[in-house]
């Protein structure tokens, strides 16, 4: 269980004794005040009838006066005495009134029968008064039983409101005894309760914080290979063991990564420390070149012999595709340099792949020949046109051919383009050689820029590395991609898949 859980589980159980005292406390606050008010309803129902009884009498005796002198005199009943007489037992109905809304349950049966007997009484009465000076008055308010069965209700009422006054008086007395006694009892429970809760509490997370102590220690003396474990939470605790844990795994992964990092550099520090080496040496042989055949003809100009001009021309030749070489090399790591800086940019234009894959293909003629190289070229005509860079389309694929060619000898080159039936709007240029090839490996890093595929390629046939890593950024530009699917020995294949759909093109910069 979560040191969360604990926690408020304690926190509960306190909080529920707690409001069980309070509750108790309150309902015989409650209790109490019901039975005082029943209580005080039983005393004021019982003056109240002794206070009726009393009119009662009083009412009996001058209605017992008014009818003897009646027959002994001719004296009238006067308005204003009859106004007396009729608010004085107004007066009898309004006190028994109250005394009906002092009675509750218990006592409705009598108070029905009071007021019965009651009303019966004073309607005798109040006729009584009302034709006292009518001559043929014949009222017999000398019967004694209309009264007598009032009083006697009304003296069962007060009986029966003594007894209930009596036995809230016990009740009151039951009730107070009982919430002190679950008072006291649940204020100690709560102390034992809350002892007993804190002892455990702290008794487990000291056990759990020494055992993360235990591993910040570990981890700050360089053990990251120690885990905090044999926690039992599955909360706050365990969170937190699982984060030191997480952290010593973080922190083991970043010196890993940090040290891989480390050999990347390194490796691709010594990569362009060939690199270098090898633009050097790529960038010597034009120049030697250039500056031996301009030295040559620079004597021939000054040898007062005539001048070999066929001869003159081929070195002249010579000198430009010297020229012409060294000027592709910087341009090659000029694009690198902005693709790498990201300042390289495209110039849409709508063109047609077939017509610059034919150029590209006669523009290496001369290079076929020298490694004794066939050719083999598919349909370009029903091809679409493409809306794209169309230099860097160029560039793509003399790099490819360019490579193809360099590593074949007495083999065969083929460039076919078709139109992607699953994938309508692309299109899928393939550059296939039957040349030295690459393992999986090579294949790997075949794209990157400042490698090459093996590290005896560059003195075996030359070249900086950086034909591919171009091809390969200009096809993501171009929003296309590159692949290649090679074997030692068997040669390779590079698929080159661009969009054909102007939508799927990227916009021009």
């Amino acid at each position: 269980m979560s040191l969360r859980r604990r926690l408020t589980l304690s926190l509960v159980t306190i909080l529920v004794l707690f409001a069980g005292n309070v509750g108790t406390h309150f309902w015989g606050s409650y209790a109490r005040n019901e039975s005082m008010a029943a209580y005080r309803d039983s005393v004021s129902a019982a003056q109240l009838s002794t206070e009726v009884e009393q009119l009662l009498e009083d009412q009996r005796q001058q209605t017992l006066v008014l009818a003897t002198l009646r027959e002994t005199t001719d004296d009238q009943l006067d308005a204003e005495e009859l106004k007396q007489a009729e608010k004085d037992i107004a007066n009898i109905i309004s006190q028994v009134q109250k005394l009906g809304k002092l009675s509750h349950s218990v006592t409705e049966l009598h108070y029905e029968q009071l007021w019965d007997s009651a009303s019966r009484l004073l309607e005798g009465w109040l006729q009584f008064y009302r034709s006292y000076n009518e001559p043929d008055l014949d009222l017999n308010v000398n019967d004694p039983l209309p009264y007598l069965e009032t009083s006697q209700r009304l003296k069962e009422l007060e009986q029966r409101q003594a007894f209930i006054a009596v036995q809230r008086a016990n009740i009151i007395d039951r009730t107070i005894e009982l919430t002190d006694r679950i008072t006291v009892i649940g204020f100690l429970a709560s102390i034992f309760l809350t002892a007993t809760l804190g002892f455990f509490l702290v008794r487990y997370t000291n056990h759990a914080l020494k055992k993360l102590k235990t591993g910040t220690q570990r981890f700050g003396s360089g053990d990251l290979n120690f885990r905090i474990d044999n926690i039992d939470d599955s909360g706050e605790l365990g969170d937190l063991a699982a984060a030191f844990n997480d952290m010593s795994d973080k922190l083991r992964n970043a010196i890993y990564d940090v040290r891989k990092a480390k050999d990347i550099a390194d490796e691709a520090n010594a990569a362009k420390s060939i690199f270098l080496a090898n633009v050097s040496h790529e960038l010597r042989t034009p120049l030697n070149a250039i500056i031996g055949y301009s030295e040559m003809l620079h004597d021939e100009l000054e040898d007062p012999q005539e001048v070999n001009r066929p001869q003159f021309q081929r070195d002249l030749e010579k000198i430009v595709m010297s020229g012409r070489q060294l000027l592709a090399l910087i341009n090659d790591i000029l694009d690198l340099s902005k693709i790498e800086t990201g300042k390289m940019s495209l110039h849409c234009e709508t063109f047609q792949p077939g017509d610059i894959l034919n150029q590209v293909c006669e523009a290496l003629s001369p290079l076929l020949r020298n490694n004794n190289n066939d050719l083999e070229t598919g349909d370009f005509s029903a091809l679409p046109s493409l809306f794209n860079d169309a230099t860097k389309f160029r560039q793509i694929f003399t790099n490819l051919l360019s490579n193809a060619c360099k590593f074949t000898e007495n083999g065969y080159i083929s460039l076919f383009a078709r139109e992607l039936e699953d994938h309508p709007g692309w299109l899928e240029f393939t550059v296939r050689d039957t040349g030295i090839g690459m393992d999986e490996d090579q294949q790997t890093r075949v794209f990157d820029a400042f490698v090459q595929a093996d590290s005896s390629t560059s003195a075996n046939y030359g070249g900086t590395g950086l034909g591919l890593a171009i091809c390969r950024n200009y096809c993501d530009l171009m929003g296309g991609s590159i692949g290649v699917e090679s074997r030692p020995g068997s040669g390779s294949t590079f698929r080159v898949v661009l969009p054909s759909d102007p939508e799927l093109a990227p916009a021009g910069a």
